[in-house]
């Protein structure tokens, strides 16, 4: 897979950028607050069709502008596409060679995107929300399909906690109905989470050890609240029953408190070292190599599944990474032969994963520029 051409209207900050990327590394220098991330994100907004970083579409249309598009031209499989999107009024539209997608799956084709930014370092110290959002998005990845399933579960989550801060007014038989809508859509969540898991996990260990300095071993896992032991190996049926029960049970509770509190929507992934919770015992440095191993694993675990490698957006990620470990990242970029994009406020500090048919751009007020390769 390979981005052959990028172009952004009206998004976030940027008025207008046309560019062709290099095939190894672009690389975009500004300092904050200038529109590098706006740029990966709108390149990760037409990738995934998901914000990286805004609550609401409507915060990533331009001010004063009525609507933002995103279009690139793929070369896939030795094919040739375009997709778009368009933001607007809220809504979005997602355009395959300039018609409306009639799928999601058909949109999607066999992009594949991951993302790295400073927020994924504070992962393991941040709080169970981040966690399940990282996971997740490494789900959506692996299976393009997560996000319908995801937003099925959302849908009826939202329906059962409306019916749940009815209270005494409540519909059994409605209830009953979103729960049993509720259990099958999680136990999809619950199987997808756990096929990324068992693919991942023991690669993401791997990387760790070669770069954690610590002898004790790390461990990533997942299991979800209020299910049994045999989550590991319970099909799809199984688990909806054990959703179900859960459900049934934390009823009484659910209803004094208007939501739902059991579900994939509460799970946490666990991390730990040498046995300990990283979150609390490791130190800084080592949970962030926890995360770099993770991102490390998942791009390797799509190659592997995919037979390509994904496109690899990095948002002055080494400027929060100490030099060993930031040496390593950008050896690692330097060597898979990915399509990268980078963005730093010193590009002394990507030099290393920087190709000599490398892109350079400059990014000032929303301004993107192409540089020569003897400027930056």
């Amino acid at each position: 897979m390979r981005l052959l051409s990028l172009q952004v209207q009206d998004f976030r900050n940027l008025p207008a950028v046309q560019l062709a990327p290099s095939p190894h590394s672009t690389i975009a220098v500004g300092q904050n607050g200038q529109g590098k991330t706006n740029l990966l994100e709108a390149l990760y907004f037409l990738a995934t069709l998901k914000p990286l970083r805004a609550g609401r579409l409507s915060e990533l249309v331009r001010w004063g502008s009525q609507a933002a598009r995103v279009t690139g031209r793929f070369l896939l499989k030795g094919a040739e596409r375009e997709i778009s999107v368009e933001v607007g009024g809220g809504t979005r539209q997602a355009l395959v060679d300039g018609k409306k997608a009639a799928s999601l799956e058909d949109y999607f084709g066999g992009v594949s995107v991951v993302a790295f930014t400073p927020d994924d370092l504070e992962v393991i110290k941040g709080g169970p929300d981040a966690r399940r959002a990282f996971l997740d998005r490494a789900v959506f990845n692996r299976f393009p399909a997560f996000l319908k399933e995801s937003r099925e579960y959302a849908r009826a989550l939202k329906n059962r906690n409306r019916l749940l801060r009815e209270g005494a007014t409540v519909d059994a038989a409605y209830l009953d109905a979103y729960d049993e809508t509720l259990a099958r859509a999680g136990a999809r969540l619950y199987a997808r989470r756990r096929a990324l898991m068992a693919e991942l996990a023991p690669r993401a260990q791997a990387t760790f050890a070669s770069i954690g300095r610590t002898a004790d071993p790390a461990v990533y896992g997942y299991h979800p609240a209020h299910l049994g032991a045999d989550f590991a190996h319970a099909d799809e049926a199984a688990l909806a029953s054990a959703l179900r029960e859960a459900l049934s049970a934390r009823l009484r509770r659910d209803l004094d408190r208007g939501f739902t509190s059991v579900g994939p929507h509460v799970d946490d992934v666990s991390v730990t070292l040498g046995g300990r919770s990283a979150r609390a015992y490791a130190s800084q440095g080592q949970q962030r190599a926890l995360v770099l191993g993770w991102k490390i694993a998942e791009i390797e675990n799509l190659e592997a599944a995919m037979g390509f490698l994904p496109l690899l957006l990095l948002d002055d990620v080494s400027s929060e990474l100490d030099p060993e470990r930031n040496a390593y990242l950008m050896g690692y970029l330097a060597r898979s032969g990915a399509q990268v994009f980078l963005t730093t406020t010193d590009a002394g500090l990507v030099r290393a994963a920087a190709a000599s048919d490398s892109l350079w751009l400059t990014v000032h007020a929303g301004q993107v520029a192409t540089e020569s390769p003897s400027q930056p």
